[in-house]
C-alpha cells in the first residue's frame, strides 16, 4: 500500500514504523505536521495514500483530511485511555502494565473506533527510555496488525461505545503535578517524578536563583545531606539530598525566558557552573566496577564474568561530548588491561550512541572548535576498537544508533543488535560528510555502492535490513529488559567457542593486512580535512541545521519531507 506518515517529528517511533512498513513492501512518505495544516494537506494531495498514519502527533489532524482518508492514531495508552499525557500518567501512578491503541480520527481526541491494540510491561525507567522501548515494541506490533487488518477489507474496528472498554479521560499532566517537594517528597516519590518528564518536558525546580527544568533521576545510597542540598557531582551530574537519601540529575535546562544564551539540555554541572562560576561541588567518582548491591548513578561501568568483559555506557540521548569520549576511552584501555578474550561493548537498554553531543557544541564559546575537538576524541575512541587485536570486540545494540555512534558500532568485530533497534549510519541531516573512519568501516561491511546509498539517502534502517545488508552480525530478539542478560548468555558462549583463537589471529592477520594497504591514520586524515572545511566555514548548513536542532526551532521547506529531511533523533 502507500501509506503517508503524519507526524510532529520524525522521532524514534516515526523512523521505526518507516523503517518496518517498508521492509514489508508498503510505499512510505512522511510530512511534518509541525510546519501546520497545509503541508499536511499538500502531501495527501500529491502522494494519494491508500492509507495516512499518525505515529506521534501534538496537533490534530485537519477536519477533511481526516474525514476524507482514513487515518490512524497511535495512541500511548490502552482502549479507553484518552488525553494528552498518557505515559506521564502511568508513571505516576505506578502502572504496572500499559498498553499502546490504534484507533481511526475522529473529531473528538482519542475517541475514534480501535483498529489494534497491545499491551506493555512498565519497569521503572524514564519515561524516554520506556517510550523508545517497551511502547514503541507494543506500537509496532499493534500497527502491523492495524495495516493488515486494513488491508484486509473485512476487519470491523470496534467503537469505543463498546461495553468493553472503559473510557478514562486524563488531563494534560502539568508542572504543578511533577513540582518537587524536597522537604516532604522520599527518594521514590522524587524518582517517580523525574522519570516522569526525564526527556520532556522536565521537572521545573529553582537552584541558585535561576529557574530549572531537571532532567533525568538515579538514585544514591550513600550521600546524604540537608534536603534539596546539592552535595557532589560525577561526570557532569549532580547529586541532590532528599528527605531519605539522594538523587542523582544529569542533566538541566534553563527556562527559555531566563536569559540564558543556552536554554536547552546540558550536563547538570556545566549549567550550574554558569550560574555559580565559584561553585565548587566535591567530585565524588565512582569506581569502573561497582561493588555487589551498590545502587548509584554512572555512565560507565564495567564487569567481568569469566573470559568476557562487559564496557556498558548509557549517555542520555546518547550523545557523547568530548568528555564523555575521553572518559570512555580510558575505560576501554582499562578494559583491556584485563584477561578477557571477548570485550562486550553496550550492552545496556536504550541508546547505544548517536555521535558527538550537539547540545554541548551549541553551548560552547567557539562551537566550531568544540565540533573539532569532539570529533577527534569520538575517532581517537573508534581508533582504539579498530586497533585492538587481541581479543574479539562485540558491540550490542540495546538501543538505537547513529552518525557517529553507528560508525562506533561498526568498528567492532561483532554488532549485535536488539530486534526493535532503528540505525541510522549516515551525517547528512546534519549537513556532514562524517568521520569515525566510516569509509574504512562501512564499505568494508556492506560493500561501497551499498555505503554510498546509506549515506546519501539518509534513511532508518531496521534492525532486520541491517542485518540483511551486513551491517548487524546477529539480531537479538529479547524484550527491552531481557536483552543484556541475553547477550552475557551469548558473549559466554562466544568466548568458550573452541575457534575463538584461530579468529583472533586471522582478526590481527587481516588488520595487519589492510594497515599495508591503506593505514587508518590516512582514512582519518582525509575524513578529518572534510569535516574541518565543514566546522570552520561559518556558511556551512551544519551550523543552522545544529542551532535548528537543539533548539528546537523550525527549519526546512514547509513541503513534505522526505524522511532524510525530516529526522530527529
Amino acid at each position: 500500500m502507500d501509506i503517508l506518515l503524519v507526524a510532529s517529528a520524525f522521532n524514534s517511533l516515526s523512523q521505526r514504523l518507516y523503517a518496518e512498513l517498508s521492509d514489508l513492501g508498503h510505499q512510505l512518505d512522511v510530512v511534518l505536521a509541525a510546519h501546520g495544516p497545509d503541508p499536511v494537506r499538500a502531501a495527501v494531495r500529491e502522494s494519494r495514500p491508500d492509507l495516512i498514519i499518525a505515529p506521534m502527533l501534538r496537533t490534530a489532524l485537519p477536519e477533511d483530511v481526516w474525514q476524507q482518508h482514513t487515518c490512524l492514531i497511535v495512541h500511548p495508552g490502552p482502549p479507553g485511555d484518552r488525553g494528552p499525557s498518557s505515559l506521564d500518567w502511568a508513571i505516576a501512578d505506578g502502572a504496572g502494565q500499559w498498553g499502546v491503541t490504534v484507533l481511526q480520527a475522529e473529531a473528538a481526541m482519542d475517541a475514534g473506533p480501535v483498529w489494534a491494540a497491545e499491551p506493555f510491561p512498565v519497569p521503572p525507567v524514564g519515561k524516554s527510555d520506556l517510550y523508545r522501548n517497551e511502547a514503541s515494541d507494543a506500537a509496532v506490533t499493534a500497527v502491523l496488525t492495524a495495516v493488515r487488518r486494513y488491508a484486509d477489507g473485512g476487519y470491523k474496528p470496534l467503537p469505543q461505545t463498546d461495553e468493553s472498554v472503559t473510557v478514562v479521560w486524563r488531563d494534560a499532566f502539568r508542572q504543578e503535578r511533577r513540582r518537587i517537594d524536597w522537604e516532604r517528597d522520599d527518594t521514590t516519590t522524587v524518582l517517580r517524578k523525574l522519570r516522569g518528564a526525564d526527556s520532556q518536558p522536565g521537572v521545573l525546580d529553582e537552584l541558585h536563583g535561576h529557574e530549572v527544568f531537571l532532567h533525568g533521576g538515579h538514585p544514591e545510597d550513600e550521600l546524604r545531606g540537608r534536603p534539596g542540598t546539592l552535595l557532589a557531582q560525577r561526570a557532569g551530574a549532580v547529586c541532590r539530598a532528599t528527605r531519605d537519601g539522594a538523587v542523582w540529575i544529569p542533566e538541566l535546562r534553563p527556562r527559555k525566558s531566563s536569559g540564558d544564551p543556552a536554554p536547552f539540555r546540558r550536563p547538570a554541572a556545566s549549567v550550574l557552573a554558569g550560574y555559580r562560576p565559584g561553585l565548587a561541588l566535591p567530585e565524588v567518582p565512582a569506581p569502573l566496577e561497582l561493588p555487589a548491591g551498590r545502587r548509584t548513578w554512572t555512565d560507565i561501568r564495567y564487569r567481568q564474568h569469566g573470559d568476557t568483559g562487559f564496557l556498558a555506557f548509557s549517555f542520555p540521548g546518547g550523545a557523547m561530548s568530548t568528555d564523555q569520549c575521553r572518559r570512555l576511552l580510558a575505560a576501554y584501555t582499562e578494559a583491556l588491561t584485563r584477561p578477557t578474550r571477548v570485550l562486550v561493548l553496550g550492552g545496556t537498554r536504550d541508546f547505544f550512541s548517536n555521535g558527538i553531543h550537539l547540545n554541548v557544541i551549541e553551548a560552547a564559546p567557539d562551537p566550531a572548535q568544540e565540533s573539532w575537538t569532539n570529533l577527534n576524541a569520538m575517532d581517537d575512541l573508534v581508533e582504539a576498537v579498530l586497533r585492538t587485536t587481541d581479543r574479539l570486540v562485540v558491540a550490542a545494540l540495546g538501543g538505537n544508533a547513529a552518525a557517529g555512534g553507528a560508525m562506533l558500532a561498526l568498528a567492532a568485530d561483532e554488532v549485535w543488535c536488539r530486534a526493535g533497534v532503528v540505525l541510522n549510519p549516515h551525517y547528512r541531516r546534519m549537513g556532514l560528510y562524517g568521520s569515525e573512519f566510516w569509509t574504512y568501516t562501512l564499505p568494508r561491511r556492506v560493500g561501497p555502492e551499498q555505503a554510498g546509498r546509506l549515506t546519501t539517502q539518509a534513511l532508518p534502517v531496521s534492525a532486520a535490513t541491517a542485518a540483511r545488508l551486513g551491517l548487524v552480525d546477529r539480531l537479538v530478539p529479547a524484550a527491552p529488559g531481557d536483552f543484556a542478560a541475553e547477550v552475557g548468555r551469548l558473549a559466554t558462549g562466544l568466548a568458550a567457542a573452541g575457534d575463538l583463537d584461530r579468529r583472533i589471529a586471522a582478526k590481527a592477520a587481516a588488520r595487519a593486512a589492510d594497515e599495508r594497504d591503506r593505514p587508518l591514520a590516512r582514512y582519518r586524515e582525509a575524513e578529518l580535512a572534510r569535516m574541518h572545511a565543514l566546522f570552520f566555514d561559518p556558511e556551512a548548513p551544519y551550523h543552522a541545521l545544529r542551532s535548528a536542532f537543539v533548539r528546537k526551532t523550525p527549519g526546512g521547506s514547509a513541503r513534505p519531507l522526505a524522511p532524510a529531511a525530516a529526522g530527529a533523533r
